[in-house]
């Protein structure tokens, strides 16, 4: 495709060639050996080693309600690892109430190892992020401590806070930011890095940078307007106005809007229940369904439907899999995070596929150890 691309004359092989580039970026996303439609030799199975996850820290405090033990290196933030009927659901909670649950140096930290831990766990199927603060989401930035800075270190000190809040808005599962209470500056911004927001009505949001005189540092200016449109973004930016749950439903900052429940968690819990829908769908799906919508909103349609067929070949790889669900379910390996081990009802495969089922013209995979390679023509 790239070298079809680079052969045509004129600008317009330029733009050929630009498209390829950008769904070959799509590709190498997808991890390695993730190939382009047409490649002859199809997607690859990788050696890896699948990460297991933080161990329960001992000695932590009692689980809350919906939650297993805790996983965490400090109490201003908290890894939960859900159980049971909740299993592949994993809670990033903040829990800096002394500081409005403001963003320090050790709280980025936190979150950074957190993400990078998250990233390469493939038993997460999907990640909350929430307050353990009433009424709080995130404030921002901890003004006080950034007062204490050294001049030269403001600069990377807010570098560090966007690549964070790039970094969950590059994970690879869906991600739910439940809005329970005050989210301003940073504390926006970090929502907006989730796919989705869910907020309760006496939630308050706001970009309010431009009272202080600087402009939003995390990403604000970039996926505000992404969000709501420009125009709009750009009228709420200027004047630095906070917008309660029901006003930034109506402008489409948030998905859905709830009236606050006695326990402070109403947007906590409308962002579990979406989580749980998630449960049962095929996990691959998800995380290539999520990579095809995020690249190819960054780029014109044309690119942008090359780059979802580029995801989907790999999902349906020479188009061999033309019958049945596909119920994908990542499985513990040892060695192989592109294993898949299909489960659920029988996953009917034309005759090229026969040979992962035993040799039947018509083979019911169900239960079997597969790979992509084994479904290519």
């Amino acid at each position: 495709m790239a070298a079809a691309a680079v052969a045509a004359p004129g600008a317009l092989g330029t733009l050929q060639a630009g498209r390829a580039r950008l769904v070959a970026a799509c590709c190498a996303r997808l991890g390695p050996g993730w190939r382009l439609p047409g490649s002859l030799m199809g997607p690859r199975v990788a050696s890896a080693i699948w990460a297991r996850g933080w161990a329960a820290a001992a000695g932590g405090s009692a689980p809350r309600r919906g939650y297993s033990s805790e996983v965490k290196t400090e109490d201003e933030l908290r890894v939960r690892y859900l159980e049971e009927e909740n299993r592949g659901i994993v809670v990033l909670g903040i829990n800096r109430a002394y500081a409005k649950n403001s963003f320090s140096k050790n709280l980025i930290k936190m979150l950074s190892k957190a993400v990078d831990a998250l990233k390469s766990d493939k038993k997460v199927r999907t990640i909350i992020v929430r307050s353990e603060v009433p009424g709080i989401f995130c404030a921002g930035a901890d003004l006080k401590e950034r007062v204490k800075m050294n001049p030269s270190e403001v600069g990377p000190f807010v570098s560090k806070i966007r690549a964070v809040i790039n970094e969950i808005a590059n994970l690879p599962v869906p991600t739910i930011a439940a809005i329970d209470g005050l989210a301003l500056g940073g504390g926006l911004e970090l929502a907006l890095a989730c796919d989705i927001r869910v907020a309760a009505s006496s939630a308050k949001m706001g970009l309010v940078e431009t009272k202080l005189a600087i402009i939003p540092g995390g990403g604000g200016t970039q996926r505000l307007p992404r969000a709501i449109g420009m125009s709009l973004a750009k009228e709420l930016i200027f004047s630095a106005r906070v917008l309660d749950g029901q006003e930034a439903k109506a402008v489409g900052l948030i998905s859905h809007v709830l009236e606050q429940n006695q326990e402070g968690d109403a947007a906590y819990c409308k962002a579990l229940d979406l989580a749980r829908e998630f449960l049962p769908q095929g996990p691959v799906a998800m995380r290539v369904a999520k990579l095809a919508i995020n690249q190819g909103m960054e780029v014109d349609l044309v690119t942008g439907l090359a780059i979802e067929e580029a995801c989907y070949a790999q999902m349906n790889p020479q188009g061999s899999v033309r019958a049945g669900r596909l119920t994908g379910r990542i499985e513990d390996a040892e060695d192989s995070p592109t294993h898949i081990r299909w489960s659920g009802p029988g996953l009917v495969a034309p005759v090229h596929a026969a040979r992962a089922s035993g040799g039947k013209e018509r083979g019911d995979l169900r239960g079997q150890s597969i790979s992509h390679a084994n479904l290519k023509n």
